[in-house]
């Protein structure tokens, strides 16, 4: 009878012990799934936060994230689909304001474009400008005789105010720095290339009066 009882009572120990260990395999699944949905809930929280740090600083961006980075990051965020609506609205103003600035970028790039292409049409007409008087210099040293050169020259003071109108050879030039040759006159300038038999120089400016006479004559090497 005494054995039969404690058999018994081992066998209730073992039930117990049995079911306290099943129950505390459940439990620990329990916690154990319960902190993967804290961590996975906590990391969305944190990829949330950071998106909309992110996404602000690309909108409110002054000129120190480079365009690329910005497209780079907002696809990025894009990617992790956090469908989240404040993340959402963000995104859309975040890629509105891309395409303001690349509008932007284009529009000074045009500008630069036109300005570039006005500038080559106005030193084309510049030079087209002074060509007839490059032609009068050329027209003194390309003539068969000391009379036809005389000649020349008496032809290309007409253009000028004066015999004694100031002419300046550049012989450096950088930016808007200029070092100019000693001047001399134009008079005395016909004649050297009268003697030369050549002209090394083109006009590169030219100032003049009231009465369209050339006043001051610039001239650079060729």
């Amino acid at each position: 009878m005494l054995k039969t009882i404690r058999h018994h009572y081992v066998m209730r120990l073992f039930i117990i012990l049995l079911a306290s260990t099943i129950a505390g395999g459940f439990t620990g699944c329990t916690s154990k799934k319960k902190l993967a949905r804290q961590k996975a809930a906590s990391e969305r929280t944190a990829a949330i936060d950071k998106a909309k740090t992110e996404l602000t600083a690309i909108i409110n961006d002054n000129g120190k994230m480079s365009l690329a980075s910005k497209e780079s990051k907002v696809a990025e965020i894009k990617a992790l689909n956090l469908q989240d609506p404040e993340v959402d609205e963000l995104i859309l103003r975040a890629e509105e304001a891309i395409t303001k600035q690349k509008a932007e970028m284009k529009r000074l790039e045009d500008e630069k474009e036109k300005k570039r292409k006005a500038e080559e049409s106005a030193a084309v007409v510049t030079e087209q400008k002074y060509d007839k008087i490059d032609d009068y210099l050329d027209a003194v040293v390309n003539t068969k005789s000391l009379e036809m050169s005389n000649q020349r020259i008496s032809e290309t003071l007409k253009f000028f105010a004066s015999p004694e109108v100031p002419v300046l050879i550049i012989i450096y030039q950088e930016a808007d720095i200029k070092d100019y040759d000693k001047p001399t006159t134009i008079k005395k300038y016909l004649e050297y290339l009268k003697d030369q038999q050549k002209n090394p120089n083109k006009v590169n400016d030219v100032k003049y009066n009231d009465n369209g006479k050339i006043t001051e004559l610039e001239l650079l090497k060729k």
